[in-house]
This record gives structure tokens, sequence and C-alpha cells, in this order.
């Protein structure tokens, strides 16, 4: 199963990114879509969480309020729109369907 996030890029403290996740194998509203971030040598970060049907939804302590997930079905795309960034935000964002993963995406936070 492919799932690609795509999207990163270099950003400046302050400023917004979306990441987009998209499958051409499943379709994203059967699963729970996840989005993880993780820089070298640290661990693996939940960042947002949003169930199939999006009964449920769940952002990490670290993104409330800045980070907001998404659905589009007509497109089966995920949505991560990323605003007020901060360098610590820097990291590769991946996104998982269920137990599926895909390649990530670099984020840059930086001036």
């Amino acid at each position: 199963v492919q799932l690609q996030a795509s999207g990163g890029g270099l950003v400046q403290p302050g400023g917004s990114l979306r990441l987009s996740c998209t499958s051409p194998d499943i379709k994203l509203d059967d699963y729970t879509i996840r989005w993880f971030r993780q820089v070298p040598g640290k661990g693996r970060e939940g960042v947002a969480c949003i169930s199939e049907g999006d009964v449920n939804l769940f952002y990490g302590d670290s993104v409330k309020g800045r980070f907001t997930v998404s659905r589009n079905n007509a497109k089966n795309t995920m949505y991560l729109q990323m605003s007020s960034l901060k360098p610590e935000d820097t990291a590769v964002y991946h996104c998982t369907a269920g137990a599926f993963w895909g390649q990530g995406t670099l984020v840059t936070v930086s001036s």
C-alpha cells in the first residue's frame, strides 16, 4: 500500500504550511489517520489523529490551537494545516492509515 505525505518545505517562524496525505491504493476515509513527526535522534511524536468517520479528533499538546487536521474525501486526501510554526516544529512528518505508513515529508522552520 502506497501512502504519501507531501507539502513540506522551509518556512519562517510564524508561518504556515499545509501537508497532504494521499494513497492510490486505499480509501483513507475507511481508516483512522494519524500524523506523526520525528526528529533524528529523538523519539516519534504523535501530532494529530482523526478517526474514520471523523468521530474523534486528537491533537498533541505541543500543537493544539496551531494545527488542524481535515479530509477531502472526494480527493482521497488528508490535510494537516500547520500555523504559527515554531523552530521546534522542524521534523519529518509522516501520515499513517491504520497500520500503513508512508514516506514522510520534511518541514523546516527557520529564519
